[in-house]
C-alpha cells in the first residue's frame, strides 16, 4: 500500500496487528487481522475510494523504494496453557477465542476426550479435552489451580472439522524463526511429549510445540 493510502486509513495492523508487534488486545478475541471489523472496513475504504490520479506513478515511486531487508521463514502460532504446560499450534488452525460456556455432555461418551457440545455464537461445536489426549489431567495436585477469569475456549478448524477446547490461559499470537526451535529431549518424560514436534523458549518458559497432524487425527478417531 504506498505512503498517501496508508496516511488515509488506519492500518493497525501494519503497526500492532499481526504484520507488526502483534500487541494489539483485540487479537485475544479474533486471532487475525482479517477476522477484525476494523481490517474489513479498510478494505471497503479502499474498493469503494476513487481512484487518485497519480496512482500511477505513486506506485511505480512506492515499488522502486529499496526495501529494508526482513527475516524470512518466519512462523507463527498462538501459545496458550493448559495446566503447567505451556503450548502452541499454528495459527491457521484457529477460528477464535471465545469464553467459556456450558458443555452439555453427549450420550455413551465416556472416553475422556469427548466432553460435550458447546454453544459458540449460535454454532454447535464438539468441546474436546486436549488435557486428556496429552495426559495434562493426570498431573493433578501438581498442577497450578486454573485462573478462572483467565480461562478461555479455543476454536479450531481442520480439514474443514469445526472444534473447541478449554485452556486455563491464553497468551496468543507468536512470531518466531525456526531457528530459535529446541530438539524435544529423547528422554522427555513430560506431559504430552509425545506430540510435540520441538520446543519454543519464550520468556523463559519451554512451550512445546504440537503436532498438529498427528493430534487432530486422535482426536478425529475419538470422535468416529
Amino acid at each position: 500500500m504506498p505512503p498517501s493510502s496508508r496516511a488515509q486509513l488506519h492500518d493497525c495492523w501494519n503497526r500492532i496487528g499481526v504484520r507488526g508487534d502483534s500487541s494489539c488486545p483485540e487479537l485475544e478475541r479474533h486471532i487475525h487481522c482479517r477476522n477484525c471489523p476494523v481490517y474489513a472496513g479498510a478494505a471497503a475504504v479502499l474498493l469503494d475510494g476513487a481512484i487518485p490520479d497519480d496512482t500511477t506513478a505513486e506506485w511505480t515511486r512506492h515499488i522502486a523504494e529499496t526495501k529494508l531487508p526482513q527475516e524470512q521463514d518466519t512462523r507463527s502460532v498462538v501459545i496458550f496453557r493448559i495446566g503447567m504446560e505451556w503450548l502452541a499450534l499454528p495459527t491457521g488452525v484457529f477460528v477464535e477465542v471465545a469464553d467459556l460456556c456450558a458443555i452439555h455432555s453427549l450420550p455413551h461418551r465416556r472416553n475422556g476426550v469427548v466432553l460435550g457440545l458447546g454453544n459458540v455464537r449460535g454454532e454447535l461445536l464438539i468441546c474436546v479435552s486436549l488435557g486428556s489426549v496429552l495426559g495434562l489431567d493426570l498431573q493433578g495436585e501438581t498442577a497450578p489451580p486454573p485462573r478462572t477469569a483467565a480461562r478461555r475456549l479455543l476454536v479450531v478448524q481442520h480439514e474443514g472439522r469445526r472444534l473447541i477446547f478449554p485452556v486455563d490461559e491464553v497468551h496468543g499470537i507468536h512470531r518466531f524463526s525456526p531457528r530459535v526451535l529446541q530438539d524435544v529431549p529423547a528422554t522427555a518424560v513430560r506431559a504430552g511429549a509425545g506430540y510435540c514436534t520441538a520446543i519454543l523458549p519464550w520468556n523463559g518458559k519451554s512451550v512445546g510445540c504440537l503436532d498438529e497432524p498427528a493430534l487432530f487425527h486422535t482426536l478425529n478417531r475419538s470422535l468416529a
